[in-house]
């Protein structure tokens, strides 16, 4: 079954974020990458203000 498509581009998004690394709890010897250690908190953020304006646009 196909997934709906802005579901698969925020897996794809979500994707490009984990492919520059994944945090591994413990492993402190690099320094914080916002983009690896956060891609899923960012992914989301994006989610969120896309949906807000959508709601406001819509309302208006």
């Amino acid at each position: 079954m196909r997934s709906p498509r802005p579901f698969a581009a925020l897996l794809r998004l979500v994707d490009r974020f984990e492919e520059r690394g994944v945090y591994v709890p413990g492993e402190d010897n690099h320094a914080i990458s916002p983009w690896r250690d956060f891609g899923w908190l960012i992914a989301a953020w994006l989610v969120f203000i896309g949906v807000f304006v959508l709601f406001f646009a819509l309302a208006a």
